[in-house]
C-alpha cells in the first residue's frame, strides 16, 4: 500500500512538471493524487466497484483542488488534472487496443465500455466536487 501511495505521488508530480506548473505546488500537486488515490483504494476495498472508486476519488480531488486554489491562490486546475493522473483508467485502455488487435471483439467491448465509463465517472466526480464546493461556499457566506 505503502509503494502504491509513493507511485500516486510520483504520477501527480511528473504531470506538474510536464505542465510547466509552478514549481512552489509541486508538492501540495502530489498530495492531491495520494488523496484521490487513497480514496479510490479505500471505496474499492469495500465495495468492489472501480466505477464507484474512481467518482469517490475524483470527487475528492476536486475539493482538495477547489480547496487549495482558494488558500493558494491559484486555480482549481493546477491540482484536479495533475490528482487524477493515478485515477485515470491507463492498464484498461491498452488491454482494450490489445484485445482488438487479437481479434477479441467482444472482450475489447467489455473493456472499452469499462473505461469509458470510468472516464465518465472521473469527470463527473470533479464536475460534481466543484460544484458541491462553490454552492456550499455561496450558502456559508449568505
Amino acid at each position: 500500500m505503502i509503494k502504491q501511495i509513493v507511485l500516486a505521488f510520483l504520477g501527480s508530480v511528473f504531470p506538474v512538471i510536464l505542465f510547466n506548473i509552478d514549481r512552489k505546488k509541486i508538492v501540495w500537486a502530489g498530495l492531491c493524487g495520494v488523496i484521490g488515490w487513497t480514496t479510490y483504494l479505500g471505496v474499492y476495498s469495500f465495495n468492489k466497484s472501480s466505477v464507484a472508486a474512481a467518482f469517490i476519488g475524483a470527487f475528492m480531488v476536486g475539493i482538495y483542488s477547489e480547496f487549495m486554489a482558494i488558500r493558494l491562490k491559484t486555480p482549481a486546475i493546477e491540482f484536479s488534472i495533475p490528482g487524477i493522473f493515478p485515477l485515470v483508467p491507463g492498464i484498461t485502455a491498452y488491454n482494450t487496443i490489445n484485445c482488438i488487435v487479437e481479434g477479441q471483439y467482444s472482450l475489447a467491448y467489455s473493456k472499452g465500455m469499462q473505461t469509458i465509463i470510468v472516464a465518465g465517472a472521473i469527470a463527473f466526480g470533479i464536475m460534481l466536487s466543484c460544484t458541491t464546493y462553490k454552492f456550499v461556499k455561496r450558502k456559508i457566506r449568505l
